[in-house]
């Protein structure tokens, strides 16, 4: 079974797609930042399917530093949002004006 260069493509796409409407329509903070993770999944599937259509390791080697650098992201986040939580007893963003000093 041969899966060509565009079925990748599309389905990046797709979770691009996906995780901008959710970080431009989502107001609570863990569904953004899974968003952003999807995000993240559609770069990394574009670097990998490059990689392997041109024979090069170095979209491999960058995705997996984007992997990296999403590890730390959702553990920076996540404790963002539990400091949100303890102080307003809510994730909702659109509330984190009024915690302006």
């Amino acid at each position: 079974m041969i899966v060509l260069l565009n079925q990748f493509l599309l389905l990046a796409a797709a979770l691009f797609s996906i995780g901008v409407y959710g970080v431009i329509a989502r107001r609570n903070g863990v569904a953004v930042l899974m968003s952003i993770e999807l995000i993240l999944n559609a770069v990394n599937i574009n670097l990998i399917a490059f990689s392997a259509v041109h024979g090069d390791l170095s979209g491999q080697v960058f995705a997996l530093f984007v992997i990296a650098i999403a590890a730390a992201e959702v553990g920076v986040g996540l404790a963002i949002v539990l400091a949100i939580y303890r102080n307003r007893h809510s994730v909702d963003l659109d509330e984190l004006d009024l915690m302006k000093g």
